[in-house]
């Protein structure tokens, strides 16, 4: 239990001119226990709207501290600070801080959600272009009394307007920020605040509450392993893209204990923590490690055993949680038993987590628990039980979305197709996959229509068939139907037939799309994705085969056998 408080916060408030000016300088600092910035530009433009309008933008929380010489990151800022007996450490607030700090200032706007303008016709924050209209201010010039006067004295023509844009511009300069200001050594009583604080308004995630309850002292924590790194790790080795801080969270927990839902502020307190504890003693850093380690074999196992190529094509994330689980107890479990793991994973995937009674959270709190250590034959049989011998109906491919499970086991089908660029015919790459959906959260933005949606009756519009996987962006929708309905001059008819067939298409097919014929190419196409599909899940899931263990785990020692 922390102690609380030293001494009471002390209340002040900053005009806003001084506040940025603190913060360009470097004297505002963000604790690395803090989340990540979150807001859009939305969030950022209605915060100026109501600083012009005099409305208040509640309090900033600031702890004040010294502070080392550092680059500080604040936002699009890069900030050479120098070393200071006493900064502002953004405690509450970071979001209005972040933004009014980067609105503001020249360079900011290279985020976009940063690049803010006044526009004087409407009065209202918008975002800035650079096409050069003077009724369109930018924010940072407005800003700026000097920058203001330059404005209107080469723009003439909108000389009317200058009482107002100073107007403007003395409200958001003489703006009063209130703040509170704690003096306080001790870090856990800081972290307990911004947590209380944090479970109001826009909840914090888990994984942002975790990163902050065990965050560790400021010094070194550039250096120290944390849940963001681990995704970035992950996605540099792999190509699998980034995994949610949520899911990581919930895997580093699954390979410390069966219930990666379980109460997490006395996570590394072995003496408080409820529950059979499987790895007494470890503390943080090992155990990140060691999750990281985990989650490299559950990824590894999903691209090159399960044929899930990117994290965007995973069907439900609470899979790679028990996997997770089931690596870091068993990192080589042999290959009888990865196969029977692939089994299991696409059985209970077609299955869904209905099967469990309940949510996600609940199918993958049962599934965890049946991954019990020492016991790799047990662990891979109780994973199996539910869906031994359960022959699923094929899931309906005439609804293609990539936000639904549906669409993310067909997209792992059509990519076992080893699709080929119909440019050069050269099969696409993992890689090429990996570039193009960093940070997305659906693989949409692989995809190609075939035909344009606008020449498919809405019947279809949804089906599978109009769907190519094109993992780059110098096709457009016109460019693939012209593609796929003619062979390029370099590419001879085996390479082109090798093409088409790639993306589940024929030679007839291509004629179709030549001829205009949209609705008999998607029906025909869709009969051939059908199979594929059909063929891909039965390969994957091996429906109506015995689930026998390893042969070398049914052999029972001579020895031991005489013992008994």
């Amino acid at each position: 239990m922390t102690s609380g408080l030293d001494t009471q916060p002390s209340a002040t408030a900053f005009d806003l001119e001084d506040l940025v000016s603190q913060a360009w300088r470097g004297y505002v600092r963000v604790p690395h226990f803090q989340r990540d910035f979150r807001w859009g530009r939305q969030d950022v433009a209605r915060l100026f709207d109501s600083i012009a309008k005099g409305y208040p933008i509640g309090s900033l929380l600031l702890w004040v501290r010294p502070g080392p010489r550092q680059l500080v990151r604040l936002g699009e800022l890069e900030i050479e600070a120098p070393e200071a007996d006493r900064s502002f450490w953004v405690v509450d607030g970071q979001q209005r801080v972040t933004s009014l700090a980067n609105a503001l200032h020249p360079e900011g706007g290279r985020d976009q959600r940063f690049a803010l303008a006044y526009d004087l016709r409407s009065s209202q924050f918008t975002t800035y272009s650079t096409q050069n209209d003077p009724w369109i201010i930018p924010l940072h010039v407005l800003f700026d009394l000097q920058g203001v006067l330059k404005w209107f004295s080469r723009n003439p023509e909108i000389a009317d307007h200058l009482e107002s844009a100073t107007s403007v511009t003395k409200s958001l300069r003489q703006f009063k920020v209130p703040a509170y200001l704690v003096a306080q050594n001790d870090e856990a009583v800081l972290r307990d605040i911004f947590d209380r604080m944090n479970n109001y308004g826009k909840r914090l995630s888990r994984a942002e509450i975790f990163s902050a309850l065990f965050a560790g002292p400021e010094q070194g924590a550039d250096e120290r392993l944390d849940i963001g790194l681990i995704a970035e790790h992950i996605n540099e080795s792999y190509g699998f893209g980034v995994i949610d801080d949520d899911t990581v969270l919930r895997a580093i927990l699954a390979r410390r204990g069966p219930d990666p839902a379980r109460e997490i502020r006395s996570e590394f307190s072995d003496e408080i923590r409820r529950g059979f504890v499987e790895f007494p003693g470890e503390n943080q850093e090992a155990a990140y490690q060691a999750g990281e380690e985990a989650l490299r074999r559950s990824v590894d196992f999903l691209q090159n055993v399960a044929g899930v190529p990117h994290f965007t094509f995973l069907t439900y994330r609470y899979l790679l949680v028990v996997l997770c689980r089931f690596f870091a107890h068993f990192p080589d479990p042999g290959e009888r038993n990865l196969q029977l793991l692939r089994r299991w994973y696409w059985r209970t995937t077609v299955a869904g987590p209905e099967i469990f009674k309940g949510s996600f959270t609940n199918a993958m709190r049962v599934l965890c628990s049946r991954v019990r250590q020492g016991d790799l034959v047990g662990s891979v049989q109780r994973l199996l039980e539910p869906v031994d011998r359960l022959d699923q109906p094929l899931p309906d491919l005439t609804r293609f979305r990539t936000n639904e499970a549906v669409g993310k086991m067909a997209l792992c089908a059509l990519w076992s197709l080893e699709p080929r660029s119909p440019r050069t015919g050269h099969p696409y790459e993992r890689a090429e996959l990996t570039e193009i959906l960093t940070d997305r959260p659906t693989a949409a933005d692989a995809l190609r229509f075939v035909a344009s949606r606008r020449v498919v009756p809405p019947e279809f519009r949804l089906w599978a068939a109009n769907r190519v996987i094109v993992p780059n962006d110098f096709e457009s929708v016109d460019e693939i139907t012209s593609r796929l309905a003619q062979r390029p001059i370099d590419l001879d008819e085996p390479a082109w037939e090798r093409v088409l067939t790639s993306h589940g298409m024929t030679l007839d097919m291509s004629q179709l799309l030549v001829s205009g014929d949209v609705v008999r190419f998607l029906k025909d196409r869709q009969e051939v994705l059908t199979n594929v599909f059909r063929d891909f899940l039965q390969r994957m899931a091996e429906w109506g085969f015995e689930n026998t263990p390893p042969l070398g785990d049914l052999i029972i020692d001579d020895a031991e056998e005489g013992a008994e």
